[in-house]
């Protein structure tokens, strides 16, 4: 390899900019300063929502395909988790150690997630919407009338993560670190994918299938390749989450939870992985601490509000009202730059006449 295509103009080293850096150092040293509750509370649990997001994200914003399954898949391995390992309920727990039964509920989430797209793939717009949709309340509604696997209406228990290395993951600075590790290795996986040629080619799809089709690319295929990689997304997520939550229930799956995650990848914006991970930031704040100012009940109410108005003025989500700050600024910055050259421009013959 040319080490001299790591400082490319392609390279995402080449794109290091000053507010990652500093993004950076504040995730690596948040739990230095904030309490357990910020940390597990807020901070584990965006992460882990932003995840999840992410997925979408990349289906809906690379691909063009808005899938509300994918809180299912992570639910699906968050389920495989519960039945495959331990759980304190007396139901299934088949004992499998961690390191075994982990990637196998990956990799069945991910193959759960192929399915979906092989059903929703050859649709588009609101067809696909609905097709997930109905996947999901069909997953919700088996999950809660199963006992003899998924135990009903009660979920499992009593689901802890491992002890690896003296830590227990479930402490809130390792679980964070875990999650922190877990995210940003797939923000910047689909970061590259998103400038490689699979992803070049999946967003040309997105704009053209017909076109594509006729190219010679087979659409189905890249559209179900990226239901697998979204599925890996989702299923490392709901691993994550069965493991903060100690739990699993069909409650996890729910529609109104697989909405908030369509809710966040909008609200933060879908035209970059960074998106979901604002969004589930300001989710999180409010689902937190709007219950000091209203009702828990009428939480839903504001979630709606909130998402209409960044909706109606910012179909972009909050990435876009940053860009559209962020360009106002650069272009007052230049205006007074230029304002500041012709001043200095119009002193300028006044001295060389005086120097003559």
């Amino acid at each position: 390899m040319d080490t001299r295509q790591l400082f490319s103009g392609n390279s995402l080293l080449a794109e290091l900019r000053p507010g990652p850096l500093v993004a950076l150092v504040f995730l690596l040293a948040y739990p230095a300063f904030a309490s357990d509750f910020f940390i597990f509370q807020i901070g584990a649990y965006s992460l882990l929502l932003g995840t999840i997001a992410l997925s979408l994200m990349m289906l809906a914003g690379y691909g063009g395909m808005v899938s509300l399954a994918q809180l299912t898949v992570a639910g699906f391995a968050g389920y495989l988790v519960a039945i495959l390992g331990d759980n304190s309920v007396g139901v299934m727990g088949l004992g499998w150690p961690w390191w075994l039964t982990v990637p196998v509920a990956i990799l069945a989430a991910a193959l759960f997630s192929v399915f979906i797209g092989a059903i929703s793939v050859r649709t588009e717009g609101i067809y696909t919407i609905m097709i997930t949709l109905a996947i999901a309340v069909a997953f919700f509604y088996f999950v809660r009338q199963n006992y003899v696997i998924f135990n009903g209406f009660t979920g499992f228990a009593g689901v802890e993560p491992p002890t690896v290395f003296g830590l227990y993951w479930r402490d809130p600075v390792p679980f964070y670190y875990l999650t922190l590790a877990v995210s940003g290795g797939f923000f910047l996986a689909v970061l590259y994918a998103s400038r490689s040629t699979f992803g070049l080619s999946l967003q040309a799809i997105r704009d053209n299938p017909r076109r594509m089709r006729a190219l010679g690319y087979d659409v189905t295929l890249h559209r179900i390749a990226a239901y697998f990689l979204a599925g890996l997304i989702a299923g490392t997520a709901g691993v994550l989450t069965v493991w903060f939550n100690g739990r699993i229930s069909p409650g996890s799956v729910g529609i109104d939870v697989a909405i908030d995650i369509l809710v966040i990848a909008v609200v933060g914006g879908m035209r970059h992985p960074i998106g979901p991970f604002i969004g589930a930031i300001a989710f999180v704040l409010l689902e937190n601490f709007a219950i000091d100012l209203i009702d828990r009940e009428r939480f839903n109410t504001v979630i709606g509000l909130a998402f209409l108005l960044i909706v109606l003025f910012s179909p972009d989500g909050l990435l876009g009202i940053w860009g559209r700050l962020r360009e106002r600024l650069r272009l007052g910055g230049s205006a007074r730059q230029e304002a500041r050259r012709e001043r200095g421009g119009e002193r300028q013959p006044a001295g060389s006449l005086e120097q003559t």
